[in-house]
């Protein structure tokens, strides 16, 4: 049987479509519809659904919204905008007593147990996210290594959106989507770091 996996603040589903190909059954959570993710989905304020169903699941991830630490929020002076959500979705994830993993971007004051980027995995995007897990990390990737071919989004600068949002492996998303989305490939390879753990708990 597939372990549990509970994605809080899901999106459309970049990291449970990684979670899913890593062994994972998922079910997201969003307060907003997410009409297009590809798994069983729940509409309803994520901590609150943590609260109430956090230990039904065998372990967590969380995507609490990044806009407060991000750069770009940061340049056009409006990070005091957008909600905190991330210490305290750190206290409830860590007091549902099951194994977690929480994502945001660099900058946030989250502790980088791994810190992943395209490069890692072969893709050619430009997008570093920083990962705090329950367990110690073992396993480890190369350092990411930016070509010039690699993609940077720039709201089509370079390139159109949707060959940003293409490269990253969200192909099912909207651009609108994609721009908040984790790249698939970073949580497929993180569920596998969380299945071992789940399996080292059980033995």
């Amino acid at each position: 049987m597939r372990p549990r996996l509970l994605d809080l603040y899901s999106g459309a589903g970049g990291a449970a479509a990684g979670y899913h190909r890593a062994g994972f059954d998922v079910v997201g959570v969003d307060n907003v519809h997410q009409p297009r993710y590809p798994f069983a989905f729940v509409q309803a304020d994520a901590l609150e659904y943590l609260a109430a169903h956090g230990g039904e699941y065998d372990a967590i991830h969380a995507s609490p919204p990044c806009q407060r630490y991000a750069p770009v929020t940061r340049w056009r002076g409006a990070a005091a905008n957008h909600p905190d959500l991330l210490p305290e979705t750190l206290r409830q994830i860590c007091a549902a007593g099951r194994s977690w993993v929480v994502e945001n971007v660099p900058g946030s004051p989250l502790r980088p147990d791994f810190t992943l980027c395209g490069s890692m995995f072969g893709l050619r995007v430009r997008r570093h996210r920083l990962f705090c897990t329950s367990w110690t990390p073992g396993a480890l990737l190369p350092p990411c290594e930016h070509r010039l071919s690699d993609y940077c989004f720039d709201h089509g600068g370079k390139q159109t959106e949707t060959t940003y949002r293409d490269a990253m492996g969200c192909e099912w998303m909207t651009v609108a989507e994609s721009r908040n989305a984790l790249p698939p490939a970073y949580c497929e390879w993180i569920g596998r770091q969380l299945l071992a753990a789940l399996e080292r708990t059980v033995t």
